[in-house]
């Protein structure tokens, strides 16, 4: 048992995020449309978490990535939306009267 356990978690890595949550839109699907064994309705759902868990490693590390580019915007003394500038922040963060 425990070789189909890896197994399925190794191809479940292997997917991309949109893979993962069309997949898991199926599993939900399936789970909600009912007429499945208890047996197939726990691997349907023990699948969803997997796929799951896929989805959020996906979207935490693109919230990571963005977060990275916005502190180096920050970091170039350029405005996130990129025109560059002061736009009187750096005063008031420093206390002084912008």
């Amino acid at each position: 048992m425990t070789g189909k356990v890896e197994e399925t978690a190794a191809v479940t890595e292997g997917l991309g995020y949109e893979q993962a949550r069309d997949e898991l839109i199926d599993v939900v699907r399936r789970l909600e449309a009912g007429g499945t064994t208890l047996e197939e309705s726990l691997a349907l759902w023990e699948r969803g978490e997997e796929l799951a868990k896929v989805c959020r490693r996906w979207l935490e590390g693109a919230r990571a990535r963005l977060d990275a580019a916005l502190a180096e915007e920050e970091g170039d003394g350029r405005d996130p939306d990129g025109k560059g500038g002061d736009d009187g922040k750096a005063d008031r963060y420093a206390g002084g009267d912008a």
